[in-house]
């Protein structure tokens, strides 16, 4: 699959399907796809997004290992960094990026699943999901979350006693532990400055999902998913913590003007 958005009209191709929701918006430009959101207030959300599964069920998602994928972006605003708060000006806020995942949280009566995912993804503060000790819960990442595995049910009632360890001591280094087990997760802080345009590739075997930025490999995740999933790019408001100490909370972020853009998509079966 490649789509270069080199098109004779602003109409995107018919395999994606287009999401905008509250100001979300797409558009097409000098062979550009830009997923945009124009200023919106807190507790509003808004989404812009792209995908090739929204009439599909799980079982017939497009995408399985072996593949590459190879995509260009940027973003209007720069990355949060370890050091960001929910007060920094200037940053792309809510969340954003491209690759594969199970979409989840169906609402379309498919049966609801951990999440699993293959891909590159920016989170902003208030985000917090601590999924890997040692990585901020926020910013860009290479990501793999594997959480359909039998280790994932194992790690159940362990994750629970050592959260609420962690609420009770203050101690939140077995709980982390014991949420990478049950996230399967495993994730690289990328340094690239997400205003200029990149090339980023993944490389996804039954063995291994290889990331790579600009040439330069960031993160090998061994033992990836393989089931079946979709491509999905977008740009939202939203946000989510979950954290080791069991704070769990979703809700959505203020933000100015902001857009995230993709100037290609090529994907090989290998």
């Amino acid at each position: 699959m490649i789509d270069d958005f080199i098109q004779t009209s602003q109409t995107l191709h018919s395999r994606w399907t287009q999401t905008c929701l509250g100001t979300g918006a797409l558009t097409l430009e000098d062979s550009v796809l830009r997923m945009a959101i124009p200023a919106v207030a807190q507790g509003t959300y808004a989404d812009a997004q792209i995908d090739d599964y929204g009439t599909l069920a799980r079982s017939d998602f497009p995408w399985h290992p072996p593949l590459r994928m190879e995509v260009r972006a940027r973003s209007s605003h720069p990355a949060a960094t370890p050091a960001s708060t929910s007060r920094d000006p200037h940053l792309l806020r809510g969340t954003a990026g491209f690759g594969f995942w199970n979409y989840p949280f169906s609402v379309r009566g498919d049966i609801l699943m951990l999440p699993e995912a293959v891909w590159f993804f920016y989170a902003s503060p208030p985000s917090n999901m601590a999924l890997v000790p040692g990585i901020p819960g926020w910013g860009w990442k290479a990501q793999v979350i594997h959480s359909m595995r039998p280790g994932s049910l194992l790690a159940t009632l362990p994750t629970a006693l050592a959260t609420g360890w962690g609420l009770t001591t203050g101690n939140t280094r077995p709980a982390g532990r014991w949420l990478q087990r049950l996230s399967g997760a495993q994730e690289q802080l990328l340094s690239v400055p997400m205003t200029i345009w990149h090339t980023y590739v993944i490389e996804w075997t039954p063995e291994a999902a290889l990331f790579w930025v600009d040439g330069e490999p960031v993160l090998r995740a061994p033992n990836p998913p393989t089931r079946p999933l979709g491509f999905v790019a977008w740009l939202d408001n939203q946000y989510a913590i979950a954290t080791p100490r069991g704070i769990l909370r979703f809700g959505t972020v203020a933000c100015d003007d902001e857009w995230f853009e993709i100037d290609s998509i090529h994907i090989e079966r290998h």
